[in-house]
């Protein structure tokens, strides 16, 4: 008896539908094209550090204030100094300013013992610095020439009345909340944090501490993620690891979409069978992007997932190797945090040298893991595969080689620090 011939499963006979890549530039516009700002907070200027400003801080002071001694020294008039210098005249010390304090305007013919951050008093037009100075029990002489002006901070000079102090979409660094405290200002408006639901799926998955099973690997991906979001400043929900299931992965993003900004989801968008989370996207909402022209990183979704009132949660679906999902995070997602928060982009690329070699290049855009040198180089990792997470570790920065281009030992290559990425400088 003959064996009938195989027939394969209609779904299996059929050719699969690859999309077409899309850029990553394009990614990256579409991305923040979609997104709507999140809602803004009053907030003490203490605790305002990397948070985004939602409205421009405007100067209603001049800083500093009033003219002052940038000096501990002696306050005079320029006449008064030239006479000390080519006749050895004497000058009596009349009175004494500390900061804080009001002078009485300078008598002609004296000095007034002055220190620094004190505000000048009417009449004086230079300040020495005390080193300048002989002193005697009968005033002070000036041992070299001073002109007009030296050593006085003006009115005014740091920060104008009036001026824009910092503009509206910039994360406030320490720097930025002094500036604000100088000029008196206690709170700002900001845009909340965004708060971000994340889960992995894989029945393979374990989390460190457990056992593994045959075929089974710890969840890297769980730790890196949650941390890179926080370093970022957001609001982060760990909803764990969640089965490999349809009904199961449907029912964690709308859960997750009830109360976050963002759902990432780490897995399940490729083309496997036991991929769910795309349709599972595509029945909770809609499924905008999906298959990046990124190396490493293709298997990259964008879409939304609708609540109960009508409104949508972001949703974005990264690649399951380790690799592809910290350079995606990094380079497609995090442009839509920063438009969500209304956050100025900055550009961190520099120019830099490689001491590298890359012959053979993707035809899609590569992003290489590297580390400066001290030469002023850049060293590439050795080996590029999406599933070492060491060439993450150990690298500082990623270069950004645009598709189908070879590098040369000391061709000029883009390089992207990773602390900037991260929105750590």
């Amino acid at each position: 008896m003959s064996a009938e011939p195989f027939t394969p499963h209609a779904e299996a006979r059929a050719p699969k539908a690859f999309p077409a890549l899309t850029p990553v530039a394009v990614a990256i516009d579409q991305l923040r094209a979609s997104a709507d700002p999140v809602p803004t907070e009053s907030v003490a200027l203490m605790q305002a550090a990397g948070r985004v400003l939602a409205e421009e801080i405007v100067a209603p002071i001049n800083v500093p204030p009033h003219d002052n001694s940038a000096m501990d020294g002696y306050v005079l008039r320029v006449v008064d100094a030239q006479r000390s210098v080519e006749q050895a005249a004497v000058l009596p010390v009349s009175q004494r300013i500390p900061a804080g304090h009001l002078g009485a305007p300078l008598a002609s013919g004296t000095a007034a013992r002055i220190f620094t951050g004190a505000p000048i008093p009417d009449g004086g037009e230079l300040v020495v610095p005390q080193e300048l100075t002989e002193a005697s029990d009968a005033g002070i002489r000036l041992l070299q020439p001073m002109g007009a002006g030296q050593h006085i901070r003006c009115a005014g000079e740091d920060i104008a009345q009036g001026s824009v102090l910092v503009p509206a979409g910039t994360r406030l660094s320490a720097a930025h909340l002094g500036l604000i405290a100088s000029v008196g200002q206690g709170r700002v408006t900001v845009r909340r944090r965004l708060r971000v639901a994340v889960f992995s799926t894989g029945d393979e998955l374990r989390m460190p501490g457990e056992p593994l099973g045959p075929g089974q690997i710890y969840n890297s991906n769980r730790f890196v993620h949650t941390a890179l979001l926080a370093q970022m400043g957001h609001e982060v929900t760990d909803l764990g690891i969640v089965r490999d299931s349809l009904d199961a992965t449907r029912a964690a993003l709308r859960e997750a979409a009830q109360q976050h900004d963002i759902i990432i989801t780490c897995g399940g968008v490729s083309v496997g069978e036991e991929d769910h989370v795309k349709a599972a996207v595509q029945a909770e909402g809609e499924l905008t992007l999906w298959s990046l022209a990124i190396k490493p990183g293709k298997p990259l979704a964008h879409g939304k997932v609708r609540r109960a009132d009508g409104s949508s949660a972001q949703f974005i679906g990264l690649p399951g190797n380790p690799v592809s999902s910290f350079v995606t995070l990094l380079i497609v997602v995090a442009p839509l945090f920063k438009a969500m928060l209304g956050e100025t982009a900055r550009e961190q690329a520099l120019d830099l040298r490689a001491d590298f070699a890359w012959p053979k290049p993707d035809k899609r855009q590569e992003f290489l893991r590297v580390r400066m040198n001290a030469a002023g180089g850049l060293d590439l990792y050795p080996n590029q595969g999406s599933g070492v997470l060491t060439s993450c570790a150990w690298a500082d920065g990623l270069v950004d080689n645009p598709g189908g281009r070879a590098i040369a030992e000391g061709d000029t290559v883009r390089f992207l620090p990773l602390s900037g990425l991260m929105g750590l400088a």
